[in-house]
């Protein structure tokens, strides 16, 4: 028994053809992305930061000294909490103090030998782990796949 011709002006309700919506896309991704960080927080357990210290840590590393109430901004949280991370990272020699050179009632945070050693070694186990997961889990046409969506979503990220 032939089906009848499909008509082209008609959106499909169901099944592999339908396009995705904007919102069906940003739902999925946001949780694949979820489970990614969440395990890649778990591939360096020894490193004994929480996500906190380590977001901290890796900003200093990155962009430079700072001063508490600055972390505390771009980190989104309150000052208090802020010095209780920063207090943390200093106990486990992590990043120091000095007085900021722009005003002395102030001090300015920075991360120290030890914490980018720390840091280096919690960045080599998240990519480590997720090597291995690329090489043990895709063929060359998915990694193919995944660099680009790699791509398209460091496009988004920069938007």
């Amino acid at each position: 028994m032939s089906q009848p011709p499909e008509d082209p002006t008609r959106e499909p309700t169901a099944g592999p053809t339908r396009e995705p919506t904007a919102e069906q896309v940003a739902a999925e991704l946001t949780a694949v992305v979820g489970r990614l960080m969440r395990r890649l927080r778990t591939a360096s357990p020894e490193s004994r930061l929480t996500p906190s210290q380590r977001s901290v840590l890796a900003r200093l590393d990155v962009e430079g000294p700072a001063t508490t109430a600055a972390l505390a901004r771009v980190e989104y949280v309150r000052p208090q909490s802020m010095r209780l991370t920063l207090a943390a990272l200093e106990e486990q020699g992590l990043v120091e103090r000095a007085p900021d050179p722009g005003d002395g009632r102030q001090s300015v945070v920075s991360v120290t030998d030890t914490g980018r050693t720390v840091l280096a070694g919690v960045r080599a186990a998240k990519r480590d782990w997720l090597s291995g997961a690329i090489a043990g889990e895709l063929d060359a046409a998915e990694r193919r796949t995944v660099a680009e969506a790699a791509a398209l979503l460091a496009r988004l990220v920069e938007s």
